[in-house]
This record gives structure tokens, C-alpha cells and sequence, in this order.
């Protein structure tokens, strides 16, 4: 089958920092499903794996955190999902990525498909959304169902992957949303999905937040870098909470945090795939219920570019494209 991967953690601007492979068919074992990869998309961890290091794999490593395709085998514990049932899926970060024509995926971190939406527009969707689910709803605690509703929520990098899906989150369980951007385009994107006010992120977000008449926010979600940790802690209200996606090695001050008893949670989606966690299905459960959502109508697809075929040309300039920091949305590749 075909697949995508590297031997060498090479500048993307190296032609062989992908290289197009010829590898075995794997087998359904246990609760795992075997599925056909119609589209994929990529995300900054994806670059983040891919970064230059003094590294050699053999075999080739395959990345890739996102898939869309359709079930050909289960695995004599499967009891989710059967032949032939479309699926969407973010993957495990520690087994073999969705880089390739037919991928192994545990059946419990895996969703039923928006029917409403092309496998590429799937794509689009399972990383983001685990990752802005459970930091709203899992680590801040809000309540996915509106009793929280009129609550407010600071969103920093909303013109990203995980900010896009995460707006629309938010708003479905009734919070008010300032959303951060710094260029017109991605300024013009938050609006679109939802965002009641919106501020930037490269000037000083604690004038612009008290501007808008607000001195503090009920919740925080930092979904680009920790150079915002200050003003986050500045505006965060007593007892508020602040959750991060961002492995940051900058310093991080918590005194202003001790003194509002403020809580810091970190956001990692693969920790329950990674960890065999008891819980692990409650991500095949979040995904179906945003598959029921999107059905609805309620939440709309982050895509927002599609390059086809998926090789190694192709997963380089989507690389290229995330790297440099101007994408909005989500990009995402399709077809072999």
C-alpha cells in the first residue's frame, strides 16, 4: 500500500524530508479497525514531530493526526463499528500515524462521519475538536449542556484549528466568546463562526478586554503560546481557570494565580490513547456527538484549503503552509 514518511528530521524545504513508500497491509488485532484512508489533514503537531533533529528511523516513520475514510476489517473485539461504516478520527501519537492507504486505529477514539460532510471536510475536524472539547468541557469544567450559558470566555489564536472548532463550542453551550486574531483575514474567519467580540493578540489584551467593558472573564483558553501567560493571569476572574494546548518553556508566574486561586489545566489529546486511560471512549462518544451536531447544522467544517494527491509533494506544502504561521482553519489533503 501507499504511505508517506522520512528517515531523516529534515528543514521542510528538503525534498527528502517526505519521501513516498511502498509498505505491507496491516492486520486488524483486537479492538482495532482497519480503515481506508480517504483524506487526511495536518496540524501543528505534525511539524512540531517532524522538526529537525539528529535522528535516523529505519523503517521510515509515518505521522499524520487526522483521517477520514471508511471501515474494510475489524478485529475480532470491534464491537463499535463494522465494514464498510465511514469514520473520522484523530489517531494515537504514539503508534504508526494516518499517513498511509490503510490505517490501524483502537475503535474507541474513533467517531461515525458527519454524513453531511465530504471525507475532506471530515478530515478536517477530529484533532481540533477532541482538543477543544475536552479542554472546555473535561478540564474547565463547563457545562456542555448551557448551565453555564452567559459566561464568558477569552479564546487566544481563535484563527486557528482548534480555536475555529472551538468558538463554535463555545457557543453551542451559551458562552460569550472574545476571540483573539492579528491579521484581517483570520479577524474576518472568527467573526464568521461566532465570535462576539474580537481583539488582538499582538497588542495588549488586558486594555482591549477592559475596553470592552469587561475587568476580568470566566474562562481562558490559550490555543497558540505562552507569551500571553501574564495578561491571562491578569485577566482571569477569581476562581476562573485557564487552560493551554502549549508545551512552553517560558516562564510562567503563578503568584497572581495563587492569589485568585485560579486553576491551570493542560490540554492533551493523545494522553488517553497514549495511556490506555479507562475512559479512552469517551472520545468515540464526543466525536459522535459532534457528527450528530454538525448533521444538525449546529457546527460547521474548519476547512479551509484541500490539496490532492496525498504524497509526499503535497504533505510537504501543507507542512510549509503550517509552519509559517498564516493558515486559518484547517488544511487537509485527499485521495491517494
Amino acid at each position: 500500500m501507499k504511505a508517506v514518511g522520512f528517515t531523516h528530521y529534515l528543514p521542510i524545504e528538503d525534498p527528502n524530508s517526505f519521501l513516498d513508500l511502498e509498505i505491507d497491509t496491516p492486520v486488524a488485532l483486537g479492538e482495532d479497525i482497519l480503515v481506508e484512508v480517504k483524506a487526511i489533514s495536518v496540524n501543528p503537531v505534525d511539524t512540531k514531530v517532524r522538526a529537525p533533529k539528529d535522528i535516523v528511523e529505519d523503517p521510515p516513520k509515518i505521522i499524520g493526526y487526522d483521517a477520514a475514510g471508511i471501515v474494510k476489517a475489524v478485529g475480532p473485539d470491534v464491537t463499535l463499528f463494522k465494514e464498510g461504516d465511514e469514520v473520522y478520527y484523530a489517531g494515537d501519537i504514539s503508534r504508526i500515524g494516518t499517513n498511509q492507504q490503510f490505517h490501524l486505529v483502537d475503535q474507541n477514539i474513533v467517531g461515525v462521519k458527519p454524513q453531511s460532510l465530504s471525507f475532506a471536510e471530515a478530515a478536517a475536524l477530529p484533532l481540533t475538536t477532541i482538543t477543544a472539547y475536552e479542554a472546555f468541557f473535561d478540564r474547565l469544567k463547563i457545562d456542555v449542556n448551557g448551565a453555564d450559558a452567559g459566561q464568558t470566555i477569552l479564546i487566544i489564536g481563535a484563527g486557528g484549528g482548534v480555536g475555529s472548532i472551538g468558538i463554535q463550542l463555545a457557543k453551542l453551550a451559551g458562552l460569550k466568546v472574545i476571540a483573539t486574531a492579528s491579521r484581517e483575514e483570520t479577524t474576518n474567519w472568527v467573526k464568521e463562526l461566532g465570535a462576539d467580540y474580537v481583539i488582538n493578540h499582538k497588542e495588549n489584551m488586558v486594555e482591549q478586554v477592559r475596553d470592552l467593558g469587561l475587568y476580568h472573564v470566566d474562562h481562558i483558553a490559550i490555543f497558540n503560546d505562552m507569551r500571553h501567560w501574564e495578561a491571562a493571569v491578569e485577566l482571569i476572574r477569581p476562581q476562573g481557570g485557564i487552560v493551554t494546548i502549549d508545551d512552553t518553556d517560558l516562564p510562567m508566574p503563578m503568584a497572581g494565580m495563587k492569589v485568585k486561586a485560579a486553576s491551570l489545566h493542560w490540554e492533551y489529546m493523545f494522553a488517553r490513547a497514549m495511556h490506555q486511560t479507562e475512559d479512552m471512549i469517551e472520545q468515540h462518544k464526543l466525536l459522535n456527538e459532534v457528527s450528530k451536531r454538525i448533521d444538525a447544522g449546529e457546527i460547521r467544517t474548519t476547512l479551509t484549503d484541500v490539496l490532492s494527491p496525498i504524497n509526499a509533494n503535497t504533505i510537504r506544502e501543507a507542512h510549509r503552509l503550517i509552519e509559517t504561521g498564516q493558515a486559518k482553519g484547517k488544511i487537509v489533503i485527499e485521495g491517494f
